[in-house]
């Protein structure tokens, strides 16, 4: 194991924070895995399922049973973590420019279609070997205008070659649920398993440029150029929510490194016991197909369903009660589904986020994804 620090510095070159990686196993060895925690500075959970990846990545290494590489930066965002507003972390956007620091990454792809014209063949793991490093070269080369560019730039330069990477994000509040690449269905079940994920939602692009499409739509969008050549979905780039911002706790943080530690094992990377995968508890469903709720008005959100409830079309799930005027108006889905996410807010301004009902049937398009 060794551990790496990278500084992140402004254009004068004034070094504003440093991000800390910790390396596992040997490079060229095996699958490479890259696993990032709170990207969202404020989105604490996935911290403290660090914290116990890294005691149990460290013993495993001295023991010589990762059997690859494993990158794990546990925590992803220290430009965030400094972003505080009276009294109250602000960890999801960069305070400078109001972007998400989960959105406007490179997408290496369109430079890539250039560069590797006429080098493609039908030999998919040549072809893999070179993608990548194109890829490495096209983040490499990458301009930054800011700390938060050079931050971006340090976390896709580790991940843009891995085979697995894995976001750890979590939500508002929650039911445990995954983003992932629409080909990589298949490959992101054992996890989803594993996690007791209740939704798995999938898109070719869901807009925005978010860290997992930056490491795995890049090798769907080339397949689709260079459709002569042999280029498979190398990268299960799965972005993991991990309940809610207040499920900060041993039990849920233990349960959930046991499980990508065993869900690493089925991969085989790590040399440990490998348990039998539990039944899913759902089936991947299109992200296009989450439908997403707002006030209608100003008051108090009561909720008449709970996370993880399934909804009928038309079913009540909340009210909006306005105590000044008396107006009360109840909100339901349009379409049938499960209730998964939702705000910890209970008082709300018109068109404020109420909550996100995951469906089965697409309906919506454009940018799918929440600022």
């Amino acid at each position: 194991m060794h551990m790496t620090k990278h500084p992140i510095a402004t254009d004068d070159n004034v070094t504003t924070a440093h991000l800390t990686s910790y390396h596992y196993g040997a490079p060229g060895s095996g699958k490479k895995v890259y696993i990032q925690a709170s990207l969202h500075a404020d989105e604490v959970p996935a911290m403290l399922v660090a914290h116990f990846l890294r005691q149990e990545l460290e013993r495993l290494d001295a023991e010589g049973r990762v059997k690859g590489e494993v990158t794990l930066v546990p925590v992803a965002n220290p430009l965030g973590l400094s972003q505080v507003v009276h009294g109250t972390l602000f960890g999801r956007y960069d305070l400078n420019t109001g972007v998400n620091f989960n959105r406007a990454y490179h997408h290496v792809a369109d430079g890539l279609k250039e560069s590797l014209a006429g080098k493609l063949g039908p030999d998919a793991q040549a072809n893999v070997a070179l993608i990548r490093e194109h890829a490495r070269r096209s983040v490499a080369e990458w301009k930054v205008k800011d700390a938060t560019g050079v931050l971006k730039k340090t976390l896709l330069g580790m991940a843009i070659d891995a085979d697995f990477m894995l976001d750890l994000h979590c939500d508002n509040e929650a039911v445990l649920h995954m983003y992932a690449g629409t080909p990589l269905a298949e490959a992101v079940q054992p996890l989803s398993a594993l996690m007791g994920a209740r939704v798995v939602l999938l898109a070719t692009q869901s807009g925005g440029e978010p860290f997992d499409e930056a490491c795995g739509r890049l090798w769907w969008d080339l397949a689709a150029h260079f459709q002569e050549a042999a280029i498979p979905p190398a990268c299960v780039a799965i972005t993991v929510e991990l309940r809610g911002e207040m499920d900060v706790r041993y039990a849920y943080a233990r349960q959930d490194a046991h499980a990508l530690l065993q869900y690493l094992a089925h991969a085989g990377v790590l040399d440990i016991p490998v348990q039998p995968l539990p039944k899913a508890l759902c089936k991947p469903t299109p992200l296009d197909a989450v439908e997403p709720l707002e006030a209608p008005h100003a008051g108090v959100l009561v909720f008449h369903k709970r996370l993880g409830d399934t909804v009928a079309a038309g079913e009540p799930i909340a009210d909006i009660v306005n105590p000044v005027s008396g107006k009360v108006s109840t909100v339901a889905a349009t379409r049938p589904g499960l209730l998964f996410a939702s705000t910890a807010h209970r008082h709300l301004l018109r068109g404020m986020h109420i909550c996100k009902v995951a469906g089965s049937e697409s309906f919506r398009s454009g940018n799918l994804l929440s600022s």
